[in-house]
């Protein structure tokens, strides 16, 4: 028998339980959606377009419609004003996503999950009505453990435990890297691509890699060595690389070695993401992706046209940069771009945590504000743990979502490798 405050006819309901949302919902005809639904209309992809016009503005709840962050879906609020309960479970919790406007932006895309009793001011719903029964299956409505830890209370493990790690699982034997060259093409007016092949540290592989040189500058080159997006675990051909996005590092004067790590393209053996978990398999897969580095570096310095200290790392979208960076001491900077810590648990030999501290070497992260991937709550700790002196370590963050605009990244990355390395143009 009750009724809302006077005044506060266009408000969202708040302050419910989400026993009192989904019985609401079920009398409506409707349902909670699950956290799949709710994601999906939210579309966090353009998170920085609609965060920024969304109600966090930490002083109160706004009238329905009020702020104009509407999704590409149209629908209205999904960012702020109040949280929505969800249908989908986290253990002995519920769903509860979008943030408040009393919270910080990053709760949009943080995973949060509640007592189904608590009735927060801030907590309120939305519902929705499905075309089928399918898409209220039990697939979809099946428990979803939450993926989330609080990486700023994070303790690295001491220096005698990374040390055991570090020689027991990361290093290896640089025997004859039987190089080749396996193609050559040099029609374009600004660089040289060469694809050349080389042992991996493991099995009988072999690792295939294609270096860009620079036809602007003069050899011995600087270069960096380059770490592809998750995308590119589920793609069966170079063929679909993303170089593109690394020109202007041979614009600038400088080589890019692009090598195809385990798992990618043609070296596919059914790992199809980069998502962390505590299984072995994540585990050894981890490793070889270092050694893969590794071996790239021992083929970079096997030719006269390289300069052997001036060789970096740029990693797009990856939380293991860190891991990396610790255990390869001939890296002398990295750029982070749109990284941090992954939210998921990973064992903890593998797990960037563990690393950060032992980083040593100039490191510049670019981050977006409104990240989806890796949101303020992942970037952050990342940053103030790596062991880089705070005068060689930078991060500039954008009103952004996974991405930077190009002509900032361009910008800060070509300073930083001037900082550090000298221009090679002049």
């Amino acid at each position: 028998m009750g009724g809302y405050i006077a005044g506060t006819d266009d408000y969202p309901v708040a302050g419910v339980s989400w026993y009192e949302a989904a019985a609401y919902a079920r009398w409506a005809g409707k349902s909670l959606p699950t956290l799949y639904h709710w994601s999906r209309a939210a579309d966090s992809s353009l998170s920085a377009e609609v965060v920024p016009v969304s109600n966090f503005n930490g002083k109160s709840l706004l009238p329905a419609g009020t702020s104009v962050g509407m999704t590409r879906g149209g629908t209205m609020d999904m960012a702020g004003n109040v949280k929505e309960w969800c249908l989908t479970a986290a253990g002995t919790r519920r769903y509860i996503a979008g943030g408040a406007w009393n919270e910080p932006t990053y709760m949009f895309n943080d995973p949060d999950a509640q007592p189904p009793f608590a009735r927060h001011a801030t907590y309120g719903f939305r519902c929705v009505k499905v075309d089928r029964p399918d898409d209220l299956s039990p697939e979809l409505t099946a428990r979803i453990d939450l993926p989330s830890r609080d990486l700023r209370k994070a303790k690295p493990v001491s220096e005698p435990v990374f040390e055991e790690w570090r020689r027991l699982l990361y290093t290896f034997d640089h025997a004859d890297l039987h190089a080749r060259v396996e193609a050559v093409d040099d029609s374009s007016r600004e660089w040289r691509k060469e694809k050349v092949s080389y042992a991996a540290a493991y099995g009988d592989e072999r690792i295939s890699a294609y270096l860009f040189l620079p036809k602007n500058a003069k050899p011995p080159y600087q270069v960096m060595v380059s770490w592809g997006s998750a995308g590119l675990y589920q793609r069966s051909s170079t063929t679909t690389t993303d170089f593109d996005r690394y020109t202007f590092i041979v614009r600038s004067g400088r080589a890019l070695l692009y090598p195809i790590y385990k798992s990618m393209f043609e070296r596919a053996d059914g790992f199809k993401d980069d998502f962390p978990n505590t299984t072995t398999v994540w585990r050894d897969h981890v490793i070889m992706w270092t050694k893969d580095v590794a071996r790239s570096i021992d083929y970079l310095e096997s030719r006269s046209d390289i300069a052997k200290g001036k060789i970096g790392h740029i990693a797009l979208s990856a939380d293991r940069t860190p891991l990396t960076l610790a255990v390869e001491p001939r890296i002398s900077l990295a750029v982070i771009y749109c990284g941090g810590f992954a939210q998921q648990e990973s064992l903890p030999e593998v797990d960037p945590v563990n690393f950060a501290p032992r980083v040593k070497v100039p490191v510049l992260m670019l981050n977006g504000r409104y990240d989806y991937f890796y949101p303020a709550t992942s970037q952050e700790p990342q940053f103030n743990l790596l062991g880089t002196p705070a005068e060689h370590k930078r991060r500039v963050v954008y009103e952004s979502s996974h991405m930077i605009p190009r002509n900032e990244t361009i910008k800060e990355v070509v300073n930083w490798m001037e900082k550090y390395w000298g221009d090679p143009l002049r």
